[in-house]
């Protein structure tokens, strides 16, 4: 216990970022959820975008932050319904998805480095090869460019009927001042877009903080340190809560928004199990209140604990519309690889969906998604686009110079300056002729792997 306040410690001044009313957070580190007041401040609402009732009797606890009555839910959204989501005339809705992964969350394996691998770490290695302004226009044009409306349009001509979206909380968070919703943040306007897209192209988007505040997983795609302080710290926690009350504020009469997927792959197995599993539950309860605070009609979307694949953190379920997602890759694709998920879903009547799975063979994918299918259980595949890949549905081109700047992103940084640097000017044309090959009218289409979906690309 004395080693994890003092690990904790030591890297919030790192972690953390400004504290509210100069509070250090230091001072906040409390046994966990529910041991602290977790209130959600008043912050400013981001604009409005463009174009159930509140939780019943398993109330959350008296951490949750207060809520006003909840308003009153409205017709036309998908909701949760015994063991399946269905539309509003009661029809079975087939999520057959895939996820942006690395549009808003950077991946190293995505990008080839084998050592820096969080978003932070890919950042510094464009840094220090193409200098600050070089960096930030390339970043620039790749969140602009990595999605655009042909990859929508492209999925619904293909047969997908959903995509997941993973979140960042840095685009929708004050860069000065992270205690605060940032209304003018980059990512309300990428992610206006991609629901005007998919509003278009009849796609359902299922909204997921893949990075949370602090992190909650503890390994690089949570952008945090490597540890999962999200659990720790109660400023974190509050900074969670009031992110996805804003979102759900933005989203709530946006029938386009299929769910929300609070937390990505909440508490890896590296971590401390133990303490902080019985934590996971009583934190999606104070989520839960503060979205129901605002918006009675979307689904919720649990994710199990280690790698999205312990559902034993669940207890019955504690609201109404809610749904629960299970992770699996390199698994076998038989029965007993899903049997505790259908068990659960049986139980309590409750819909299940397998959140992300593939990075395998295409005749992997096949097997696996039919086993899926034959228990009801819809699917979403990681990943819609990668660089040089066969286990993707689009693939970018690798272009002439990308392997120098990969030696930098996967040795340790003491060894960069040991490496041979390829000129600012080379960098950035490579950069640039990345950018192009992710449009998706130059990338390739792998029809094998959208073969494997059972679909059809047109």
């Amino acid at each position: 216990m004395i080693a994890r306040a003092l690990f904790i410690a030591a890297v919030l001044a790192l972690a953390a970022g400004p504290s509210p009313a100069g509070q250090s957070l230091a001072g906040t580190v409390s046994a966990g959820v529910g041991t602290a007041p977790v209130a959600v401040p008043a912050t400013t609402s981001p604009p409005a975008a463009p174009g159930a009732s509140a939780l019943g009797a398993s109330a959350p606890d008296a951490a949750a932050p207060p809520a006003p009555a909840a308003p009153s839910s409205v017709p036309g959204f998908i909701r949760a319904e015994g063991t399946r989501f269905v539309r509003p005339d009661g029809s079975t809705f087939p999520i057959r998805g895939m996820s942006f992964g690395n549009w808003l969350l950077p991946e190293g394996y995505m990008f080839k480095f084998k050592v820096q691998r969080s978003p932070r770490e890919i950042e510094d290695v464009i840094e220090y090869l193409a200098g600050p302004q070089e960096a930030a226009r390339f970043w620039k044009d790749f969140r602009d460019v990595y999605i655009q409306e042909a990859d929508l349009a492209f999925l619904q001509a293909a047969g997908f009927t959903t995509v997941r979206v993973p979140l960042h909380w840095k685009f929708f968070l004050d860069p000065a001042d992270p205690s605060k919703v940032d209304p003018e943040g980059e990512g309300w306007a990428l992610l206006d877009r991609v629901v005007g897209w998919a509003r278009a192209h009849d796609i359902k988007l299922i909204l997921d903080i893949h990075a949370a505040p602090g992190g909650q997983t503890g390994v690089n795609h949570d952008d945090g340190v490597g540890y999962p302080l999200t659990f720790y710290v109660p400023e974190f926690r509050r900074r969670t809560i009031a992110l996805w009350q804003a979102i759900a504020t933005r989203y709530r009469d946006e029938p386009t928004v299929l769910a929300y997927d609070l937390l990505n792959e909440p508490i890896s197995p590296y971590s401390d199990t133990d303490y902080l599993n019985p934590r996971l539950e009583p934190f999606y309860k104070e989520i839960a209140a503060a979205i129901r605070a605002v918006d009675p009609n979307h689904p919720i979307i649990l994710a199990a604990a280690q790698w999205s694949t312990n559902f034993s953190v669940f207890g019955p379920p504690f609201a109404d519309n809610l749904g629960y997602t299970y992770h699996k890759f390199w698994a076998s694709p038989e029965r007993r690889e899903v049997q505790d998920y259908v068990n659960f879903a049986n139980r309590w009547g409750v819909p299940i969906f397998l959140g992300e799975t593939g990075e395998l063979t295409d005749e992997w994918n096949a097997k696996y998604r039919a086993m899926n299918e034959k228990f009801g259980i819809g699917w979403s595949f990681w990943t819609y686009k990668n660089l040089d890949s066969r286990s993707t549905v689009v693939s970018i081109a690798k272009p002439e110079g990308w392997d120098a700047i990969a030696a930098f992103g996967s040795v340790p940084r003491a060894q960069w300056d040991s490496l041979p640097r390829p000129s600012r000017e080379a960098v950035a044309a490579t950069l640039r002729a990345y950018i192009e090959n992710a449009k998706f009218a130059n990338a390739e289409v792998n029809r094998g792997y959208v073969a494997s979906l059972g679909l059809k690309a047109p």
